[in-house]
């Protein structure tokens, strides 16, 4: 994509106005369960990047992921249902499970269930940091489940299917799978009480003894494949620190007037910082390196995340003590709140530091040795 192509605008009018008059409702109450994803899918962001011939509107993973920037910047809630949602789909469409990728799209593409997606857990057990939470036994011809993903988004309760990773049966290689709100052995929890985003039907899942058959298996092979979605996951959720960052910036930068002038320079500086990590981000995306030079996208990853924290306090800079203020600061008051999610949402910064590090670390042991 070029910088034009960023610029494009995915939300109808409409849309961005739903968006605008509920993102503080979105981020405070949990009762949400039928606005979010039929919004979503009504003004066809769930189909962008989806081939037509399987029901989407063409196109390619990086203008999803513009997509997401536009929703995330207006809320994060919905940008970061936007994500889990459109991750799912992306799992489906990198599938070699044909059968399954044709019975669940419909739905998905049109918001009538949630797609969630549990590969955090995955993403960390392959970058070395953690083993997998959920593991499968043998049991006739068909497969048992046990485990439990503690933290989940885009779980409505009026229906869901999500994606996890599974340790394979006796030795067979781990693989990736998916269950549904209807499968008997899968319990979802109370909406976790998050300090911000609480109408993201966000909740922990316990699977005891859920049966499946191999026609759920969206790969057979999670080592071989991640490292081929991993690009899409993680610029999917880059996406909503791009949209929050540009949004602050935006805030700040209207507000550069009288004695707040000395904040031009540096907003400025952060603008051009933001511009390059998104062009990076889709030029990443357009090529192999992502695939192939996993940690340029884990550092594009944690450099996004500190745009966006540093972004919102130049906002509060720009602001005052208006943004102290309850009514005149709440959009701002938001912002902070989404702001403190971006480090920690998995894998978390923290998480990316110590995989790059596993990353360099034969590197460090043959240069001394």
């Amino acid at each position: 994509m070029t910088s034009e192509d960023i610029a494009v605008t995915y939300l109808t009018s409409d849309l961005g106005a739903w968006l605008d008059a509920n993102a503080f409702h979105l981020d405070t109450a949990a009762d949400t369960d039928a606005s979010v994803l039929p919004k979503l899918a009504e003004g066809g962001l769930f189909r962008i990047g989806v081939p037509v011939q399987w029901g989407g509107s063409g196109g390619n993973v990086g203008e999803a992921a513009a997509a997401i920037a536009e929703v995330s910047a207006r809320s994060l809630t919905a940008g970061f249902v936007f994500w889990g949602h459109r991750t799912f789909i992306e799992y489906l469409l990198q599938s070699p499970n044909a059968a399954l990728r044709e019975a669940l799209l419909p739905d998905l593409l049109a918001g009538r269930v949630g797609g969630a997606t549990g590969l955090s857990n995955a993403m960390k057990f392959l970058s070395g940091i953690e083993g997998l939470s959920v593991r499968a036994q043998r049991d006739g011809a068909r497969l048992r489940l046990d485990g439990r993903l503690p933290w989940v988004t885009n779980l409505p309760t009026t229906g869901f299917h999500v994606a996890m990773a599974v340790e394979g049966a006796d030795g067979a290689p781990a693989f990736l799978a998916t269950l549904s709100s209807k499968d008997a052995g899968l319990s979802r929890s109370a909406d976790l009480d998050l300090m911000a985003m609480r109408g993201s039907n966000t909740a922990a899942l316990k699977i005891d003894s859920a049966h499946i058959s191999e026609s759920r298996i969206i790969h057979p092979n999670v080592a071989e494949w991640l490292p081929f979605v991993r690009p899409a996951f993680l610029s999917m959720q880059c996406a909503m620190a791009i949209g929050l960052a540009r949004r602050s910036l935006e805030e700040a930068g209207s507000r550069l007037q009288n004695d707040r002038d000395i904040l031009s320079e540096p907003v400025a500086a952060l603008t051009a910082d933001l511009k390059a990590a998104e062009t990076a981000m889709h030029d990443g995306l357009n090529g192999s390196r992502f695939v192939e030079q996993p940690a340029s996208l884990f550092r594009l990853r944690i450099r996004l995340t500190e745009i966006a924290v540093q972004a919102v306090q130049l906002e509060l800079s720009a602001s005052g003590g208006k943004a102290y203020l309850s009514e005149p600061g709440a959009g701002f008051q938001r912002r902070l709140r989404e702001a403190a999610f971006i480090p920690v949402v998995t894998p978390s910064l923290v998480q990316l530091k110590l995989a790059l590090r596993i990353q360099e670390l034969p590197t460090a042991v043959g240069a001394t040795a």
